[in-house]
């Protein structure tokens, strides 16, 4: 048992580590952007051990914030323009203290009714935005990876009966995120069950080639079940054809699941939330807070248009949950996915929500939209560079192409310059492959991003990437 002493003693230094954290925080720009771990700090914690005797609590945490907390990427750095950002707001930081605080298991109405009720609050008004009906529901999970995961499980159960598992056969495009195939398999089906249907020009699902696809399965006595439509790609920010792809699943009878872990985010903005027209007619929706809503990890959401789709899949009634049983107007949110114990992911949104204002949500999201058409802008300024794909939902995809190089050196090139991007600090642009060539791209989602740091970051590519060539040191 702890006595009051240690605690006093526990709770002072606490505070103190809270200071530091805000003056840490606030001095952020100061930091290179990514900061990783060198060898004798590898061999210094290698080393370490674990003691058959407690160390003072102040040793522990001074060894956590001068040999681990530092060397990291920074993801809420205003910088960091690489993969997709996790920009996090205080506000959510402090909503995962005082949740953290009490542990307060989110599981049943009996754990934790006050939470719960708010859970469903916050979903409500998710699902307000996507034009969901009344009868709508969902929870919040750790990521979109299981949010993908729980949608297909969903879709699964509702459109298949367990004797055509192996019949099912669900639909991806070449820009879909790898948790949906990584899901589908973790819920058995084989490679062959997954169709991945090519994208145009635009990199958004080709609705022609997928309804022949469809039509060319259901010929051959297989079952389609599910289409996963994006909202918001990784790679380049597109929106699939939503309206297209939800009258061919009505057409079929499909589930449609829209994958937008990234993009969804935009219904928070009145202004781009037309974007997403279409996606009401899904039957469910994977949101990533952590992404575009400035949560801290984890805070993801899966929404369904028929809540009692989730009820339907996931409940179970063992004996020894039978005293937590709730009627239909308090949820038990383990009845609606995989998790039984579960944190109680939705208070840090609310907390952010209630302090911010929603208007100052969608303000965020569409300074996002801004920084990237900023990027796009001042690339064209600069010889030689060449947009890939054009700035949405805040990405741009872009590469330094100057004659006379084939195209494995202009890939080479384009890595070297992310490379050394990175070695130099100041911000975080990383490559991906778009039509079998290597481009940079730039994600801009930190409400805190100036365009002057938006701007200075082209130049100093600009700069890296004429001093590479002029020199061949990338070949």
């Amino acid at each position: 048992m702890m006595n009051q002493e240690p605690n006093q003693q526990l709770g002072e230094i606490i505070e103190q580590f809270i200071h530091s954290y805000i003056a840490e925080n606030n001095n952020i720009r100061s930091r290179k952007v990514i900061n990783t771990a060198d060898g004798d700090t590898i061999a210094h914690l290698r080393g370490i051990g674990f003691p058959k005797k407690g160390r003072p609590i102040q040793e522990v945490v001074d060894e956590m914030r001068k040999n681990v907390y530092p060397h990291q990427t920074f993801m809420q750095h205003p910088r960091f323009f690489a993969l997709v950002p996790g920009p996090m707001s205080l506000y959510s930081w402090l909503g995962d203290i005082m949740t953290s605080a009490y542990n307060t298991h989110a599981g049943s109405w009996m754990l934790s009714s006050s939470a719960s009720l708010l859970e469903g609050e916050v979903i409500r008004w998710m699902c307000d935005q996507a034009g969901y009906p009344n009868t709508a529901g969902g929870l919040f999970l750790s990521g979109g990876s299981l949010s993908n995961l729980t949608a297909l499980a969903a879709a699964r159960n509702a459109r298949l009966s367990e004797q055509e598992y192996a019949i099912g056969t669900a639909y991806v495009s070449d820009q879909t995120h790898s948790s949906v195939a990584k899901g589908l398999r973790i819920l058995g089906f084989r490679g062959d069950q997954i169709r991945k249907i090519p994208s145009d020009k635009n990199f958004r699902m080709d609705v022609s080639a997928l309804e022949k696809k469809v039509m060319d399965d259901q010929a051959a006595g297989m079952k389609p079940f599910a289409i996963i439509a994006t909202a918001g790609t990784t790679n380049t920010g597109s929106i699939d054809p939503l309206n297209e792809i939800a009258d061919l699943c009505e057409k079929h009878n499909i589930w449609l699941h829209v994958d937008g872990a990234y993009g969804a985010s935009i219904l928070a903005s009145s202004k781009y939330k037309p974007l997403l027209s279409g996606i009401s007619r899904s039957d469910s929706i994977t949101w990533d807070a952590h992404k575009w809503l400035m949560q801290t990890y984890s805070c993801s959401v899966v929404l369904a248009k028929e809540n009692q789709q989730l009820r339907n899949c996931f409940s179970t009634h063992p004996e020894y949950l039978k005293d937590a049983e709730t009627n239909e107007e308090y949820i038990n949110y383990w009845d609606l996915g995989p998790e039984l114990t579960r944190p109680a992911r939705s208070l840090k949104l609310w907390v952010t929500l209630q302090a911010l204002g929603t208007n100052a949500v969608g303000e965020a999201i569409e300074h996002g939209v801004q920084l990237a058409e900023w990027a796009e802008d001042e690339i064209k300024k600069h010889n030689h560079w060449e947009i890939v794909s054009p700035a949405q939902l805040a990405i741009v995809n872009f590469r330094y192409a100057p004659t006379g190089l084939s195209e494995q050196e202009l890939d080479s090139l384009n890595k070297k310059i992310s490379q050394e991007m990175m070695t130099n600090g100041y911000a975080s642009v990383l490559t991906t492959q778009l039509n079998g060539k290597t481009v940079l791209r730039i994600c801009a989602i930190h409400p805190d991003t100036t365009e002057h740091e938006i701007r200075n970051t082209i130049q100093l590519l600009s700069n890296i990437a004429r001093s590479l060539n002029e020199t061949k040191a990338f070949l």
